[in-house]
């Protein structure tokens, strides 16, 4: 498969304001066909992770169209959730919380998802990167898997949230 030639431009905390309706418009198309009620809070949640200093956003264009985007933030140090669910948990604690990966539907399958994870842990200082994966997208999960993430637990942060899958990888990305 070849990706596109699609222009990926990295965005933080400070440009939150100019980026976040491109954020909403791309999880709106992604998600068109399933949005859940739960989904329908993502604004939100761009808010929450956009107010943190620390956060870190990749966009990808053909031209002047936003086609994908992913971001995430560093973990507050001493506050790694995800070590619940290992023991023993891992010596490295600088965690990367990688919290949000969408891409259009006609950029799909075009290794469009793949390059904007790569392009958003390239370079991050963490050692570590987690995410949280619907357990009902079992291909999503396969997708991180290939990635080089793995399984290390199940969680559902909110009531009405889904069960999440926590996938965890060392940084760099293999």
């Amino acid at each position: 498969m070849t990706t596109p030639i699609l222009d990926v431009r990295h965005y933080t905390h400070d440009d939150l304001a100019l980026i976040r309706q491109t954020i909403l418009d791309i999880h709106a198309d992604a998600y068109a066909e399933n949005m859940t009620e739960f989904d329908e809070r993502f604004p939100w949640f761009v808010d929450h992770w956009g107010g943190n200093p620390g956060f870190a956003c990749v966009i990808a264009y053909d031209g002047e169209q936003a086609v994908g985007f992913a971001y995430g933030a560093p973990a507050t140090p001493g506050r790694e959730w995800w070590r619940e669910h290992l023991d023993p948990a891992p010596e490295k604690q600088r965690t990367f919380s990688y919290s949000e990966l969408a891409v259009h539907p006609y950029w799909r399958k075009k290794g469009v998802a793949d390059r904007l994870s790569r392009v958003l842990m390239d370079g991050r200082d963490e050692d570590l990167a987690v995410l949280l994966v619907d357990v009902e997208h079992p291909r999503v999960q396969a997708l991180y898997e290939s990635w080089g993430y793995r399984k290390v637990g199940e969680r559902q942060p909110f009531p009405d949230s889904p069960v999440y899958a926590v996938m965890l990888v060392e940084l760099p990305l293999p």
